[in-house]
């Protein structure tokens, strides 16, 4: 378990990071939403960002107040590659 409050939050971002993926491929699969249908759009938003406060307060807990919980490791990784996986799609829209 985290030790730090940022730490704490680190974790809860990550929780609703995974919620909205959940969504999504729910929203997909089971009630068969296009892939550019609104709710689809809201969920992809509060995965960005989710996955970017995830990566900051993970990486502030561990930089700044050298937590070093399982958790918090995770979610700065986790929140790192989503991320990088978002600043990929802007890019991409950027370009077309």
């Amino acid at each position: 378990m985290p030790k730090t409050r940022l730490g704490k939050w680190a974790g809860v971002f990550m929780a609703l990071f995974l919620v909205f993926i959940i969504a999504v491929i729910l929203m997909g699969r089971l009630l068969g939403s296009p892939p550019g249908s609104p709710p689809v759009r809201i969920a992809g938003i509060g995965i960005m960002i989710t996955a970017i406060a995830t990566f900051i307060s993970g990486a502030v807990s561990l930089i700044k107040f050298k937590d070093r919980s399982f958790v918090v490791v995770l979610a700065t990784i986790l929140g790192f590659l989503a991320t990088l996986m978002t600043i990929v799609e802007v890019m991409e829209v950027a370009n077309q």
